[in-house]
C-alpha cells in the first residue's frame, strides 16, 4: 500500500512524495488523516531541524491532526475501524521516575509522534491506549485537531494561579499566546496582549477578547502603558511569555509586581541564558513558573473544552490548503501570514 506524505530531509527541505504505508505492529492503528494543522514547532523544525522530532532523515513531518481509523491490529480494544479519532503526539510510559511522581509531561520515555502531513499515519500502541480519543459527533476534524496545541495551554493555565481581577500580560500572540490570553480572560482576568503582527493583533481582540492590545512595533518599550493598566500601577499580577527569546523572558520578569508570577512558556534555543535581578526574585518574592508539553489529562480536557463550545478554535484557522502545499503553508506560518493553516488530503 502506497501513500503521499511530506518528508523532512534537511533544514528548509521538505518534500511531498510517494512512500510505502508502514505495517502495523501489535496494538497499533492506521489513521487516515483528514485534518492537520501547521504549528510553531513545525516551523522551528523546518528551519533548523529537531533533536527529538527528527532522529533520522528522511522523516515524517507534522503532529497536530485528526482522522479516521482505516486499519487496526487485532489486539486493539476500545476502537473500531471507521471511528473518528484525534491522537496526541506522545504518551507517557507510566513507569519512570517522573511518571511515578505524576509529572507525566516529563516522562523519560516520552517519544514524540511525527508524520501527520500525510494521507495515513501509524499510531503507536502507547498513544492508542493512553492518548487517542473518539471525536464527538458535533466536532469537525479541524476543530478536533486543535486538541494537542490547546492541551499545552490548558496545562500551562493549570499551573498558573490566575484569579478574578488579576491583570495578566501575554507577550507573543501566536496561536499559543492567543489561547493563553483567552483562557486567562475566562478566569476573570484583565488581559493585556502584546505582539507585532497585524493578523495576530486583530485576533487578540476578536478571538482572545483581550482588554488592552499593544502593538510593540509602535511601542518598543511598552512598560509605561502596561503599568498604567495594572492594579494601582504596581505591575502585572501574572506575566506570560510565549515568544521564546531570552530578552523577552527578562522583559516580562521586569513587568511583574511584588509577589506576582512569571510564566516562561516560550521555549528558547538550547544553550540560551537570561539575566534576572536576584534582588527582585528574592525580596519581591516573584514566582517563576514554566510548563512543557501536555499529559493525557490535559489532552482530554482540551477536547472537552472545544466540544463544549467554550473555545471557538475555528477563528484561528487562517487558510485551508491541500496537503501537497505543506511547504508553502509552513513558509506562510513562518512569515506571519497565518495563525494556523489547515492541511487536508
Amino acid at each position: 500500500m502506497r501513500m503521499k506524505a511530506v518528508r523532512y530531509y534537511a533544514p528548509n527541505d521538505i518534500r511531498y512524495e510517494e512512500v510505502k504505508v508502514p505495517e502495523l505492529n501489535e496494538g497499533e492503528i492506521l489513521v487516515k488523516v483528514e485534518a492537520a494543522l501547521t504549528c510553531g514547532t513545525d516551523v522551528k523544525t523546518f528551519r533548523r531541524g529537531h533533536p527529538v522530532l527528527i532522529k533520522k532523515t528522511p522523516s515524517g513531518f507534522g503532529h497536530e491532526f485528526s482522522g479516521v481509523i482505516e486499519k487496526m491490529d487485532e489486539n486493539v480494544v476500545g476502537f473500531n475501524i471507521g471511528d473518528r479519532v484525534v491522537c496526541a503526539n506522545s504518551a507517557p510510559c507510566g513507569e519512570c521516575f517522573y511518571c511515578r511522581h505524576g509529572e507525566f509531561e516529563l516522562c523519560e520515555n516520552l517519544d514524540l509522534l511525527n508524520g501527520a502531513y500525510a494521507q495515513y499515519i501509524v499510531i503507536p500502541r502507547r498513544i492508542v491506549e493512553k492518548n487517542t480519543l473518539i471525536i464527538p459527533k458535533n466536532l469537525s476534524f479541524a476543530q478536533a485537531a486543535f486538541s494537542e496545541p490547546l492541551a499545552n495551554v490548558v496545562h500551562g493555565i493549570a499551573k498558573t494561579p490566575i484569579k478574578k481581577g488579576d491583570v495578566v500580560g501575554v507577550m507573543g500572540i501566536g496561536p499559543i499566546g492567543l489561547m493563553f490570553a483567552y483562557l486567562a480572560k475566562q478566569k476573570g482576568a484583565k488581559v493585556i496582549a502584546m505582539g507585532r503582527n497585524p493578523l495576530k493583533l486583530k485576533l487578540a481582540s476578536e478571538f482572545a477578547q483581550a482588554d488592552i492590545i499593544i502593538d510593540i512595533t509602535k511601542h518598543q518599550d511598552p512598560t509605561d502603558i502596561i503599568m498604567s493598566h495594572t492594579n494601582e500601577g504596581r505591575g502585572l499580577d501574572v506575566a506570560i511569555e510565549c515568544v521564546g527569546l531570552p530578552s523577552m523572558w527578562e522583559k516580562m520578569f521586569s513587568l511583574v509586581r511584588k509577589g506576582g508570577y512569571v510564566h516562561f512558556f516560550g521555549g528558547c534555543a538550547s544553550g540560551s541564558s537570561v539575566n534576572l535581578d536576584t534582588r527582585r526574585l528574592h525580596y519581591d518574592e516573584v514566582k517563576i513558573i514554566s510548563s512543557f508539553h501536555h499529559t493525557p489529562e490535559y489532552f482530554r480536557e482540551a477536547l472537552e473544552l472545544i466540544a463544549s463550545g467554550q473555545i471557538d478554535v475555528d477563528k484561528l484557522i487562517t487558510k485551508k490548503m491541500d496537503m501537497k502545499y505543506a511547504k508553502k503553508a509552513i513558509e506562510m506560518h513562518r512569515d506571519g501570514e497565518a495563525i494556523k493553516i489547515l492541511l487536508e488530503n
